[in-house]
């Protein structure tokens, strides 16, 4: 197993997507076990520290049957794909027959092979984990229905889409408590212990052939939220919570796995709390998706502790694509932003290269789009850069951004700093579509006297400041919209 970096970068890779595209690149199938040299270094550029590959486990039959069914899907697919053909669609890889890899994208050992590859590259493995329900035809409906949240024959005929009969025996079909069920999956009962048992047998079984998980909609499994979906179908509230009682008994087995949780509804700090290593922030997405950069800066206020158990991003599978929401520059601007902050960070293949596309994850293939080499240069360089600095292996700081009465464009400015072994680093973001000027006052007291050199890692600019004006008034900064500097500040001129 790979230890993980405390603040590790991901990069998500949609596996059925990636592998056809090779075949199509090279003209023969292509398994998890056939991925040529090449390959996997185009997905593990320098920086990366782990390759989630999203969609390995079999994925349902039946749940591929309802999914052809869906006008509205229908209409998704057509929308991100026009010439979709049958071939095109696999199903969903949350409506998980079984957990083990399916056999068409190269099975167990197509996947034990793709592991070797990336631990030679020093790359941990992250797969998917999926606790709040399985596919229709999965083999723990009859194996284990005291797995699941059961229904009646009239609750059926009431209402035939939150319900499915099986073997005679209904079940509730999954779902979260704000939207209509999901269709194609039927709920697990997060108060059973049997599940919890079940649960943590697999885990550990998957904790064997990766680095860690990570777990779909994870907040859907807390005790309080489980209560509100399902009151009193799910039995007796249990005195401790689902994944206390889970990760405590497969870290017992595996005690480096990481554990990475998708959650909403600022419930981070719970699953925290409850044994994540590390948690969505999807909150500072849509501040800088949606809101101001004061809000942002109000955001990394938080508690520095909570701030290093998050994974920033821009993207994944469930988002638009950030050069769609975003654009390019401030795209770049962002993700600085999300580069040099506490935490993990997430990536998703295709984001560097400004892919603006969101594909439904039930297809393998996506259209054709021109690669924007300048972006794909810039991202690239940036977690290289950030990387090779080690800045973030020190002590965070947030800064103020102080401004004069008739300038306010300070308020678009966002200022943090990295101090220790690794030395001094300063990053400065503008946010915005105007140029912006501010005064920075650093943190560190013992620049006093000398002269500093400030060096910016994106461009190679280097400037000579007395440390006494670093210190106060402060640094001074004028960016134009969506620029930035990434500072180290080493001694300068004697």
């Amino acid at each position: 197993m790979s230890a993980l970096p405390p603040q590790p970068v991901i990069h998500e890779v949609n596996t059925w997507v990636w592998l056809k595209e090779l075949e199509r690149r090279t003209g023969r199938p292509v398994g998890l076990g056939d991925v040529s040299k090449d390959a996997w270094d185009e997905i593990t550029p320098h920086g990366v520290d782990a390759v989630w590959l999203m969609g390995v486990w079999e994925r349902s039959a039946e749940g591929l049957g309802i999914a052809l069914a869906d006008p509205s899907l229908r209409a998704a697919f057509t929308g991100a794909l026009p010439d979709v053909g049958e071939d095109d669609i696999v199903g969903s890889p949350y409506c998980i027959r079984r957990y083990a890899v399916d056999e068409r994208i190269g099975g167990p050992d197509g996947l034990a092979v793709a592991r070797a590859e990336l631990d030679r590259r020093g790359i941990g493995l992250l797969l998917d984990y999926v606790p709040n329900h399985v596919a229709p035809d999965s083999p723990w409906l009859t194996e284990h229905p005291d797995y699941f949240v059961r229904g009646t024959r009239d609750d059926l005929e009431r209402d035939p889409a939150a319900y499915y009969e099986t073997g005679g025996t209904v079940y509730a079909r999954g779902r979260d408590p704000f939207f209509a069920p999901w269709p194609d999956v039927v709920q697990l009962n997060a108060y059973s212990d049997s599940l919890r048992e079940g649960t943590t047998d697999v885990l550990r079984r998957i904790g064997g052939i990766c680095d860690g998980v990570r777990c779909d909609m994870a907040m859907l499994m807390m005790n309080d939220v489980f209560g509100r979906t399902w009151g009193e179908r799910a039995g007796p509230v249990p005195t401790r919570d689902f994944w206390p009682t889970v990760l405590t008994a497969v870290r017992e087995q595996r005690p480096g796995m990481t554990f990475v949780a998708e959650a909403y509804w600022d419930l981070e700090w719970q699953l925290k709390e409850q044994g994540f290593d590390f948690c969505y922030d999807k909150r500072l997405y849509d501040r800088i998706v949606h809101e101001s950069p004061e809000s942002v800066r109000g955001h990394l206020q938080a508690d520095i502790d909570y701030q290093r158990h998050l994974v920033r991003f821009l993207e994944n599978h469930d988002e638009p694509r950030a050069a769609q929401t975003l654009g390019p520059a401030k795209e770049r601007a962002a993700a600085t932003l999300i580069a040099t902050l506490p935490g993990a960070t997430l990536w998703h293949e295709g984001q560097f290269t400004g892919r603006r596309t969101h594909l439904p994850v039930f297809l393998t293939r996506r259209p054709d789009e021109t690669p924007d080499d300048p972006q794909r240069v810039f991202h690239e360089q940036l977690l290289a850069r950030v990387h090779k600095s080690r800045m973030r292996t020190g002590d965070w700081r947030l800064l103020s951004c102080d401004g004069w009465p008739d300038n306010p464009t300070h308020r678009s400015l966002l200022a943090w700093c990295w101090s220790g072994e690794a030395g001094r680093h300063v990053i400065v973001v503008n946010l915005s579509d105007q140029r912006a000027q501010a005064r920075i006052r650093l943190p560190w007291t013992e620049l006093s006297g000398a002269v500093w050199q400030l060096s910016d890692l994106a461009d190679g600019a280097r400037y000579e400041r007395e440390g006494d004006e670093l210190l106060a008034p402060g640094l001074y900064v004028d960016l134009d919209a969506w620029g930035s500097h990434v500072f180290s500040v080493e001694a300068g001129r004697g």
